[in-house]
């Protein structure tokens, strides 16, 4: 018999709570975060009740502004851009080196509010944290390079990003942005993350670094924080259809952008045998549930390797551990290991329900269901936001399954007879991000890679984000406006010669690094 599970020793949301009114009591209050602009910490907006994705428990939800006071907050950024901008660069260093040394020092309640807030497991929240905060400084110490003949932009730059990475993502852009000259605007994700960034923010802010966070709905805060003048640049990470508003209003108006969009990332499996080093990366496919914009959920296998291919997936697969991120055997036990917990919120989850269920009743063929019994809970916690991994052969081509990210655990299959075929359908969305063919022979991997819509493509290794150094970006309709990632991400958000052509997907041109 399954031993009953506990929650670990203070972790719970409500210690994490209580420590965040301790390390940062200007930006939290009993019942609610504030808003940060004008750079003091105001407690406006309207808070709407949320729920964790681990346990459907009540947690702190964002307070939302309304438009009006959002213009406020984007001019009052304005005039922090103004002096900002003209601050000595080794200042700029200091504080964001500063606010760096914070975040480590919080490094561990940091984690702890992702996974109440975004279901990140112990250790990949973890990982967001120092992701951010290695990143950054590997900026700091090389940023003087960067800026040679530069110059800060205009206005603040803006930023709109999803939920599934607030700091290594979201928070990391900020500081290089700032570090570069910019004052930053962030926008605080609907479906999650509110009380790190604003923890994140309120040590920021306390080094003098001119960051504003505020809360609200994406149709009520775009005008101020997408097409307001003051705006020097907008940076989103998200789907492709608030991605192709966004891009409709920043082009028109000639504004700065990067808009990092969803697509379907592909593996490609074509004469290829080491199935114990594809065998021992299925695991590793399955970190935080595939609710990354470099997960792999489409594998397009060689028809006649199809066995082969299952006799190393299957039993790799049934290796994965779900359930309660916090949940042990003992209170005192050591942070429990998981590859994942819940997806980001019950509605979700419904929806990944629904599509399986669908693409199933038109034709797929269910290869493998997690079993629930399996799972990692507390008992009779709630577990609507949680999904078993599944894997479909061939979605039928009316299913979203087919032809879209699931952003969930659910892998699909298709197979192929010809070359073609194999980039015929590691092309199906219109660009990607990234993608990975296995094959044995290097030569057909050079020939039939550069075919392959996606900005990164491995060869039987899994391709991701990137940090330092590594750039990033996208093909087809996976992103608009400038890459990013090294020096690129400086020089996306500074200006440079006149008449210069920033490396990115833009309407009138496609220019690689």
């Amino acid at each position: 018999m399954a031993a009953t599970l506990t929650l670990k020793s203070g972790t719970s949301w409500a210690d994490a709570w209580r420590r965040c009114l301790t390390a940062a009591p200007e930006a939290f209050r009993e019942d609610r975060v504030l808003n940060l602009w004008n750079a003091s910490w105001q407690a406006d907006g309207r808070t709407l009740p949320a729920t964790s994705p681990v346990d459907g428990g009540p947690i702190t939800g964002p307070p939302r502004l309304d438009r009006a006071t959002a213009h406020r907050a984007v001019r009052a950024s304005l005039d922090q851009h103004r002096a900002w901008r003209h601050l000595p660069l080794a200042e700029r260093r200091a504080r964001v080196a500063a606010t760096l040394d914070a975040l480590a020092a919080h490094r561990e309640l940091l984690a702890l509010l992702l996974v109440w807030e975004i279901g990140k497991p112990w250790r990949l929240a973890q990982a967001d944290v120092d992701r951010a905060v290695d990143g950054v400084r590997w900026y700091v110490d090389g940023i003087e390079g960067m800026l040679a003949g530069r110059a800060p932009l205009d206005g603040p730059v803006s930023n709109i990003a999803s939920w599934n990475y607030p700091m290594s993502v979201l928070v990391h852009a900020v500081l290089v942005q700032a570090l570069a000259g910019n004052a930053v605007i962030a926008k605080t994700p609907t479906d999650g993350g509110v009380a790190c960034l604003t923890l994140a923010c309120a040590l920021a802010a306390r080094e003098g670094v001119p960051v504003t966070l505020v809360s609200g709905s994406g149709g009520e805060l775009s005008e101020a924080l997408v097409r307001a003048p003051e705006i020097g640049c907008v940076s989103f990470v998200g789907g492709r259809d608030t991605g192709a508003a966004v891009a409709t209003a920043v082009t028109g108006l000639g504004k700065r952008h990067i808009l990092e969009q969803e697509g379907l990332n592909t593996w490609g499996i074509w004469n290829h045998t080491d199935w114990d080093t594809f065998a021992a990366l299925v695991p590793k496919l399955f970190d935080y549930g595939k609710q990354r914009c470099t997960a792999y959920p489409r594998f397009v296998v060689q028809r006649e390797l199809f066995d082969a291919f299952l006799a190393a997936y299957l039993p790799a697969v049934r290796t994965l551990t779900v359930g309660h991120p916090l949940a042990v055997e003992r209170r005192d036990d050591p942070w429990p290991r998981l590859d994942f917990g819940p997806v980001i919120n019950a509605a979700k989850a419904k929806e990944l329900h629904d599509q399986v269920a669908e693409a199933i009743d038109r034709g797929a063929v269910p290869l493998y269901r997690g079993d629930p019994a399996d799972a990692r809970f507390l008992p009779g916690q709630d577990i609507s936001a949680y999904v078993r991994p599944v894997t479909l052969l061939n979605p039928p081509p009316s299913s979203p399954l087919h032809h879209a990210e699931p952003f969930g655990p659910v892998d699909t299959i298709v197979l192929v007879d010809t070359e073609a075929e194999l980039l015929a359908a590691m092309n199906a969305s219109n660009g990607a991000l990234v993608a990975t063919l296995s094959t044995d022979d290097r030569a057909t991997y050079e020939r039939l890679a550069p075919q392959i819509r996606a900005f990164k493509v491995g060869h039987g290794t899994p391709r991701s984000r990137g940090d330092r150094d590594e750039l990033f970006g996208g093909f087809g309709a996976s992103w608009r406006g400038a890459f990013v990632g090294g020096e690129l991400l400086v020089r996306a958000v500074t200006r440079g010669p006149e008449g210069e052509r920033l490396p990115g997907n833009f309407p009138e041109y496609q220019l690689m690094p």
